[in-house]
């Protein structure tokens, strides 16, 4: 079976640039909705057999009616092509409230042609998946109360502090009990996986991570294991079997990811075989970041420009620079001239970081006058933050006053 997988679609982060005239969107938001259009029509015109969405359609969990319909455009095509499409709830989707509607409710409720909503951990098997020769374990975010309802827990804490045994104990039954090995078998999940690598995606998480352990993930019965959450793109299980896989945000959401690339995976799957990967690259708007550290105050206009890259690598790019220099140096750099020379970027920010010189705070009362040489020098080696073996400092310190005394 061939297999689109993808996670992190954050649709609505308009956090840089304008709103486009004509759709009165945030262009940011256009990027993102981009590169939803690319994943949907390539999973249309190879014909894949289902496609798996990993969690996190939106940054806000209570997104509004107009992201909303941005997204239900993009998987009602899929449906209307009747490619099977799996819908994981992420920790943006779901809401931290009982009883309150899910951000990818509304499938679920009108019951979408070949959309299926996974809001609980479940077990799917072909009658599940419009008879898709394919079984699929799914585990959505599940927020503090979810999982205490899940598990029996009366405790929230020592329901988290026992999640990685309530999801293996519950995996190890649906194999025992549901596992066909005559066919095809993924794990999908919005997790945190033990010994993955974050990215920039801190800034948008939400609530305490759902962490599973590496072996749980690398069970030799999975023939894929299709993760969101994280938005790094990585295969936490490299040249082994079987894929454990990150594809990332399908927009690099800030600048945490500007040395990133962003992908979307097309996997080839069969039960007892090798499942083949193939990482699809999107194309994004670059981020460029740069940091410059001033040391003088001669030309400090042309050496901030000189950090930056041409205008033609700037065409269109969200440009960040970040300059340090002594606080009292601020009057000096020119703004409008660095706004001027990055015109044709979609964006720029110049961070400003000024430094302030340590200072020396000595206890209340305690006059400058009344500490000895050494004394003095024992606070200037406090304020400098001194990590070498002060004792030895303090001996040699004190022959070169003696000898000065004598």
């Amino acid at each position: 079976m061939k297999l689109l997988h993808f996670a992190d679609a954050h649709i609505d982060m308009s956090n840089y640039g304008r709103h486009d005239p004509e759709s009165g969107l945030p262009l940011r938001v256009l990027d993102f909705l981009k590169s939803l259009d690319t994943i949907v029509e390539t999973a249309i015109s190879e014909k894949v057999d289902l496609v798996i969405f990993a969690g996190d359609a939106y940054k806000d969990r209570a997104p509004s009616p107009t992201f909303q319909r941005e997204w239900g455009k993009r998987i009602m095509r899929l449906s209307q092509a009747q490619i099977p499409t799996l819908l994981l709830i992420g920790n943006h989707d779901v809401s931290p409230s009982i009883g309150r509607a899910h951000a990818l409710q509304e499938f679920k409720t009108l019951q979408a042609p070949f959309v299926h909503v996974s809001d609980e951990p479940e077990f799917l098997a072909p009658p599940d998946l419009w008879n898709l020769p394919a079984q699929v374990i799914a585990l959505p975010w599940v927020t503090r109360s979810g999982l205490m309802a899940f598990s029996g827990e009366t405790d929230a804490g020592e329901a988290y502090l026992h999640i990685e045994n309530i999801f293996d104990q519950l995996i190890q039954g649906w194999l025992e009990e549901k596992y066909n090995p005559a066919l095809p078998l993924i794990l999908t999940a919005h997790a945190s996986v033990e010994g993955a690598s974050f990215g920039g995606e801190r800034l948008v998480m939400l609530g305490n991570d759902l962490a599973l352990s590496g072996s749980l993930v690398k069970n030799k019965k999975f023939n894929y294991v299709a993760l969101g959450h994280i938005h790094k793109p990585q295969n936490l299980n490299e040249g082994a079997q079987p894929p454990v896989i990150y594809p990332g945000s399908i927009e690099r959401v800030d600048f945490g990811e500007a040395k990133e690339e962003r992908f979307f995976i097309m996997a080839e799957i069969q039960a007892g075989g090798e499942t083949k990967v193939e990482w699809r690259k999107l194309q994004t708007r670059p981020f460029i970041d740069r940091r410059v550290v001033l040391q003088s105050t001669e030309n400090i206009t042309a050496a901030l420009k000189s950090a930056l890259p041409s205008s033609k690598q700037m065409k269109d790019a969200i440009v960040r620079l970040v300059v340090e220099y002594p606080r009292e140096w601020d009057t000096l750099i020119d703004e409008p001239a660095l706004q001027k020379f990055t015109e044709g970027a979609f964006e720029f920010h110049l961070a400003k970081r000024p430094q302030m010189e340590a200072r020396a705070r000595l206890p209340q009362g305690q006059l400058v006058s009344s500490l000895s040489p050494l004394e003095l020098l024992e606070q200037y080696w406090l304020s400098a933050k001194v990590n070498e073996d002060t004792d030895a400092l303090k001996q040699m310190a004190r022959k070169v006053i003696q000898g000065e005394d004598e």
